[in-house]
C-alpha cells in the first residue's frame, strides 16, 4: 500500500471516529427518548407489569446516559465504537427481559429487536463486523429468554420462526453496512481528491498571479526601455549643444567678471549633467541589449545605489539618504534588476513616511561583506509594518496603499528578482519605530 493510500485511511478512520461520537450521542439521546415512550406499549399490551417494566426502563435509559457522559472523556472517545456497542444491547437486552417475563415466544416484543437491528444497521456508522455481532448477540438473547421462560417453549414452531427471522434481520442489516461502509469511504475519497484538486488550483492560481505580476512588469519595463532608448537619442544632442553654448558662455570676459553670471552658468551645466545622467539611469534600469546575459555581469552596487536614487528623487523629496558602504561593491547580477529592487524600497519607504507624517525622514543604506557576499540592509525611521501585515508583504497583489495607488507586485518581484540572484529578501519592522529591508548579492570574481 502506498504513502498516501495510508494517509487516506488514516484521515478516513480520524474523520469516522468523529462522525461515529457525533451519531452515538445523538442516537443515545434518541433511544433513551424512545425507551421512556416505551410506556405506552406496555400499557396497551402488558397493563399488569406496566410499573415493573417502568422502572426497567427507567434503570436502562439510566445505563444509556451513563455511557454517554463516558464519550466526553478522552478515553471514551478513543473507544467509541465499544462504548456504542454496550449501550446499544441495553435496549435489547431490556426487551429479551420482558419477552422471558411474559409470554416467551408469544410475545409481540420480539418485533422490537428486529426493529432494533435495522436500525443500527442503517443510522449507525459501524463495521459490518460490528452490526453483525451486534445481531448475533441479539438472537443469542432471544433464544435464552424463550428458553428460560418459566413456561419453557410452548408454541416450538414460532420460536424457530421468529428466531430465524431475528437471524435472517442481523444478516441483511450487516450487508447492508458492508456496502453502506464502503459507499461512505468512496465519498470520503472523493472528498479528499476535491480537497487536493482545489489545492492544486490555489497553487496554479499563485503561479499565475505571480507570472502575472512578472508579464506586467516586463511589459512596463518594455515601455520605459523603449521610450528612454528614444529619449537618449533625442535629448543627447541638444543637451551636448547647451553644454557647448554654456561652456563657451563661461570663457566670456563679461561671464569671469561677473560673480553671479558664472554662478548661474556652473549650475545650468549641473543641470544639463543632471539630465544626461538621468536618461542615462533610465536606460540602465528599463533597457537590455538582446542576448545580453542577466545575471553574470558585474557591476557596481554604488552606481546603481546613485542611479536609484536619482530616479526616485521625486518620491524621496524630504527624505534624507545616508549610506554606509565598503569601498569595494562590486557585485554579480543583473543591474538594471537590483536598481528595480531599490527604486520600489526607496518608493515604499518614502510614501509610508510621507502619509504618516514622519518627523525627519530618513533612509539609510548599509552594505557589508560576507560570506562572498554583499548583504544590504535598507532601513528607514517611518511608521513600520504591523505584525499581521508583515509576513504578507510579499505576497502577489497583497498592498496596504490606498485603491489606484499601486497593485501590490513591487515586493513580490524584488523578491523574485533577489532569489534569482541567490539571495533572501525579507523584511524587520517595529511597529511605530522602523522598518528594514535585508538582501544579499554575490561578489563578482
Amino acid at each position: 500500500m502506498t504513502t498516501s493510500s495510508l494517509d487516506l485511511q488514516s484521515n478516513y478512520r480520524e474523520e469516522l471516529r468523529d462522525y461515529r461520537l457525533l451519531c452515538s450521542k445523538a442516537g443515545g439521546l434518541t433511544v433513551i427518548l424512545l425507551v421512556l415512550m416505551g410506556v405506552a406499549l406496555d400499557y396497551v399490551v402488558y397493563p399488569a407489569e406496566q410499573k415493573y417494566f417502568a422502572m426497567v426502563r427507567v434503570l436502562t435509559s439510566v445505563a444509556i446516559g451513563v455511557a454517554l457522559l463516558s464519550l466526553y472523556t478522552k478515553l471514551g472517545r478513543r473507544h467509541v465504537q465499544v462504548i456504542t456497542f454496550f449501550w446499544l444491547l441495553l435496549p435489547q437486552a431490556m426487551i429479551s427481559w420482558m419477552i422471558y417475563f411474559t409470554q416467551g415466544e408469544e410475545s409481540l416484543f420480539y418485533a422490537g429487536l428486529s426493529l432494533t437491528i435495522f436500525a443500527v444497521g442503517i443510522l449507525f456508522p459501524s463495521g459490518y463486523w460490528q452490526t453483525l455481532a451486534f445481531g448475533l448477540a441479539t438472537v443469542c438473547l432471544y433464544y435464552i429468554a424463550c428458553t428460560a421462560h418459566p413456561g419453557g417453549i410452548v408454541n416450538p414452531s414460532k420460536f424457530q420462526f421468529q428466531l430465524i427471522l431475528i437471524f435472517f434481520c442481523a444478516l441483511a442489516s450487516s450487508i447492508y453496512t458492508y456496502f453502506n461502509e464502503k459507499g461512505r469511504f468512496q465519498l470520503f475519497r472523493l472528498k479528499d481528491e476535491v480537497a487536493h484538486k482545489n489545492e492544486q488550483l490555489a497553487r496554479t492560481n499563485e503561479s499565475l498571479a505571480k507570472i502575472k505580476g512578472q508579464l506586467l512588469q516586463q511589459e512596463k519595463m518594455a515601455a520605459i526601455g523603449t521610450l528612454s532608448a528614444g529619449l537618449l537619442h533625442e535629448v543627447n544632442n541638444p543637451v551636448n549643444f547647451c553644454l557647448m553654448a554654456i561652456e563657451v558662455a563661461m570663457e566670456e570676459p563679461q561671464a569671469k567678471e561677473s560673480p553671479s553670471l558664472q554662478e548661474c552658468l556652473t549650475d545650468a551645466r549641473q543641470g544639463m549633467h543632471r539630465i544626461q545622467h538621468i536618461v542615462s539611469d533610465l536606460k540602465t534600469f528599463a533597457y537590455r541589449k538582446p542576448g545580453a546575459a542577466a545575471d553574470d555581469v558585474p557591476f557596481l552596487f554604488e552606481k546603481a545605489l546613485d542611479s536609484s536614487i536619482r530616479l526616485s528623487a521625486h518620491e524621496l523629496r524630504g527624505v534624507t539618504i545616508t549610506r554606509e558602504l565598503p569601498l569595494d561593491t562590486l557585485v554579480l547580477g543583473d543591474e538594471a534588476a537590483v536598481i528595480g529592487v531599490l527604486i520600489n524600497l526607496f518608493s515604499n519607504a518614502a510614501l509610508a513616511m510621507h502619509k504618516a507624517a514622519t518627523v525627519s525622514p530618513q533612509v539609510h543604506v548599509a552594505a557589508q561583506w560576507q560570506d562572498e557576499r554583499l548583504h544590504v540592509k535598507v532601513r528607514d525611521n517611518g511608521p513600520g509594518i504591523a505584525a499581521e501585515n508583515l509576513a504578507r508583504v510579499f505576497e502577489p497583489f497583497f498592498t496596504t496603499r490606498d485603491v489606484g495607488q499601486g497593485l501590490g507586485l513591487g515586493l513580490s518581484i524584488s523578491y523574485a528578482v533577489v532569489e534569482r540572484h541567490g539571495g533572501t529578501l525579507f523584511a524587520e519592522s517595529e511597529l511605530g519605530k522602523w522598518t528594514a529591508f535585508n538582501f544579499d548579492l554575490p561578489r563578482a570574481e
